[in-house]
């Protein structure tokens, strides 16, 4: 064995150990810390690259559930006021049919005549207020419902507006419509009749385009949650792993501080070669 007091290669290769067994201790730490087995490039630069890719989608597609959910509750009040128009129009058309009696007394033709009115314009009452967040699906104007289903936004899901205003080509029953008169009644029982025809086959519309809503909703809930394992199964820490590790390069780090003391001690025996 060579001695030398400029030199000290133990003590060299001890220090070197124990660096690295420092830096191991360190990341060991940082993921244990963080959660995560990579948390930036520098620990793996292509899986880090995918794991951002996917993080990227998720956010996609929680705004793609935010739009759904928009969607949905948008057409759920479309569906309830439609539905209650409906309930409406048939309540209308028995007051029709009862006032359509030739042989009715005025004062009954005048009860069911103010009955009718009265419903009538719960009609219009409903549907102006068939909006959520500024949309209205049944009402005079052109509303649609537009759902994005993808993160790109590229893909989407449209129902279109049902104008059930009175007298907007729906339902054909106007809003100064009565049944004051047997000819008015006779008339107006043959628009309710048409118009539940009509109502009808917009509420299947409205409810099929619902049903798609809900079913991509849960479509993308899935997705959602496909990505998130995805990238929890690249990057996130084995924390029993981790721990396990740490309590072992916390002895190496012992037992590397001890070796470089004595490894440090060693140019002092050179004293002895010199009678020291």
């Amino acid at each position: 064995m060579a001695f030398s007091v400029n030199t000290n290669t133990s003590a060299l290769s001890a220090l070197f150990n124990l660096n690295s067994t420092t830096r191991q201790l360190e990341s060991t730490q940082t993921h244990i810390n963080t959660g995560l087995k990579i948390s930036s490039a520098k620990d793996n630069a292509a899986i880090f690259s995918i794991a951002q890719k996917l993080r990227g989608d998720l956010k996609g597609y929680n705004a793609v559930k935010q739009s759904l959910d928009r969607s949905i509750s948008t057409t759920d009040i479309a569906l309830a006021a439609a539905g209650s128009i409906s309930d409406l129009l048939i309540e209308m058309k028995e007051k029709a049919t009862a006032a359509s009696d030739s042989g009715l007394d005025a004062t009954s033709r005048t009860a069911l005549n103010e009955d009718f009115i009265a419903l009538r314009d719960q009609i219009t009452t409903m549907v102006s207020n068939a909006e959520f967040n500024g949309t209205n699906m049944i009402d005079a104007g052109t509303d649609v419902v537009t759902a994005i289903t993808n993160p790109s936004a590229t893909q989407t899901i449209t129902i279109a507006h049902q104008n059930m205003a009175l007298g907007g080509g729906i339902v054909d029953v106007t809003a100064t419509q009565t049944i004051a008169t047997q000819v008015d009644a006779s008339v107006t029982l043959a628009l309710i009749t048409a118009s539940l025809t009509k109502v009808s086959a917009s509420l299947t519309k409205l409810g099929a385009g619902a049903k798609s809503l809900e079913a991509q909703r849960v479509f993308a809930d899935k997705i959602a949650d496909t990505i998130e394992v995805g990238i929890g199964n690249l990057v996130d820490a084995n924390m029993a792993k981790e721990s396990a590790n740490l309590q072992a390069l916390q002895v190496k780090q012992q037992l590397g501080v001890q070796a470089l003391s004595i490894a440090n001690q060693a140019p002092q025996s050179i004293l002895n070669i010199f009678g020291g």
